[in-house]
């Protein structure tokens, strides 16, 4: 018979994921925001300055390139830095990791103001390139479109998003900086089939930057109550794929690690 004691669970990612002794670090906090704030500004830059773009050539970006290239931007990113903050780049990914109990909800304010201020500064600088064209990216219902109809796009195409999110960072399916293909690739496909009937934004925060800075709000409350109430539906659909949260694998994928940015003693 056994007697040993199970190890809890903090001791067990301690084995696992050094680097997560750190998280409640304070000094490594602004790491973390800034990364979030970078990287929602770079997803941003690239997503709504498609459309500017497109409007001051005159067309010469296509529909598949703009969806094309936000998810290649947060291939990229993932690559860079999700080992920094998690690279959530989106608060309906920060409300899915908590509820999924990967991530404290006590960061998750922090978490949502940098992706915001992100947000709004990518459009900032589009405006202050290019003029407020393009509605600078701004998403909206399709022509003729009632709300709903783009509510109920934006909820099923954020269960999407957040499934292979959390999918791809669970411990049984962890295939770690990889994940990037497979979120960057779901990106790329909603877009090439939704964008037309609601921008294919997912992201409340990607929604807010270009009507923040236009002050235009009559259709946000659109892009944050379709992804957060479809984030929400991913996390309970993977409760009844995988059970619970909270293993190893998904708390590293939603933390990062920054164990490797210690300097050597």
């Amino acid at each position: 018979m056994n007697d040993q004691p199970a190890p809890n669970r903090r001791a067990v990612l301690a084995l696992e994921f050094p680097g997560l002794d750190d998280f409640d670090d304070p000094q490594l906090e602004w790491r973390r925001l800034f990364a979030e704030l970078f990287g929602t500004f770079l997803l941003v830059l690239v997503g709504a300055g498609a459309a500017v773009v497109a409007a001051l050539s005159h067309g010469a970006i296509s529909r598949s390139a703009a969806v094309t290239a936000p998810g290649l931007m947060v291939m990229a990113i993932i690559f860079f830095m999700g080992a920094v903050s998690g690279a959530h780049l989106n608060p309906a990914v920060t409300l899915a990791f908590s509820l999924r109990r990967d991530f404290p909800w006590r960061r998750v304010p922090g978490y949502l103001l940098a992706q915001l201020i992100g947000a709004t500064l990518a459009c900032l600088l589009l405006w202050a390139l290019y003029g407020k064209i393009g509605k600078l990216g701004a998403t909206e219902p399709g022509a003729g479109l009632a709300d709903w109809k783009a509510l109920l796009t934006e909820l099923v195409l954020t269960i999407g998003l957040v499934s292979t999110i959390l999918g791809t960072a669970s411990r049984a399916q962890n295939v770690g900086a990889l994940s990037a293909v497979a979120v960057g690739g779901y990106i790329i496909l909603a877009g090439l089939w939704s964008s037309p009937i609601s921008g294919a934004s997912m992201n409340p925060a990607r929604s807010s930057g270009p009507d923040l800075v236009l002050g235009h709000f009559t259709h946000l409350w659109v892009y944050w109550v379709g992804p957060a109430a479809g984030a929400t539906l991913a996390v309970a659909i993977a409760w009844l794929l995988r059970g619970p949260g909270g293993d190893p694998g998904g708390i590293a994928a939603a933390r990062g690690t920054l164990d490797q940015l210690r300097p050597i003693p």
